[in-house]
């Protein structure tokens, strides 16, 4: 798969110019691409009080945020296998996803209404990722529970493994799913990002 990094090295030795003549040529590519159905997988990174954070989205919707933990370069090789490696920094197909992670942030949104991709995740996995926002906001649930919720009461592993492989870690929050003992659990994005997210919450 090529990076954006690969195609700006790419442009800089087939059109050598000043950065701003390479950034209308990044925005006239991603323009034609769209254009002409061929962007597959649109991606951008955002600052957060999480960390750096990567978000990617077809034209269905939000397909994929991922922690700096999870070395975005080798998300980005993930969705080019699953997906297309018809990828490019197209920061323009997440505007709403951007606002909505700019406004939870900032305590002002409590749920996400941008459309969603659901396509990394499948089976009972899937179910468990569903009923992750029925935990209302601020609110904990045990994977005990989450397990009941999914129809599945005894398929208390295989929440925890459907959280740990949440491909919409934020969105879709898994953060709020804790250990029967009230202690953290696991969580994609380390234990800090977890309490980071809960103490948000909480204050909001």
């Amino acid at each position: 798969m090529n990076t954006d990094d690969d195609l700006t090295r790419d442009l800089e030795r087939a059109f050598p110019g000043d950065e701003s003549d390479l950034r209308r040529l990044h925005t006239r590519l991603v323009a034609d691409a769209q254009a002409d159905g061929v962007l597959d997988v649109a991606y951008c990174t955002i600052d957060s009080p999480v960390g750096p954070l990567l978000l990617a989205a077809t034209e269905l919707g939000v397909v994929r945020v991922a922690y700096d933990s999870e070395d975005h370069a080798a998300v980005l090789q993930a969705l080019a296998d699953r997906i297309s490696p018809r990828i490019l920094n197209a920061p323009a197909r997440l505007d709403m996803i951007r606002q909505e992670l700019d406004q939870y942030f900032s305590g002002l949104r409590r749920t996400f209404d941008a459309p969603l991709d659901w396509r990394l995740s499948s089976g009972f996995r899937r179910t468990v990722l569903t009923h992750l926002s029925d935990i209302g906001y601020g609110n904990t649930a045990t994977y005990a529970a989450v397990a009941q919720l999914a129809g599945n009461p005894k398929a208390v592993r295989a929440v925890g493994t459907a959280c740990a492989t949440n491909p919409l870690p934020v969105v879709v929050p898994c953060h709020r799913v804790l250990r029967s003992d009230g202690s953290l659990g696991g969580y994609l994005g380390g234990p800090e990002a977890k309490r980071t997210l809960l103490a948000l919450e909480a204050a909001a």
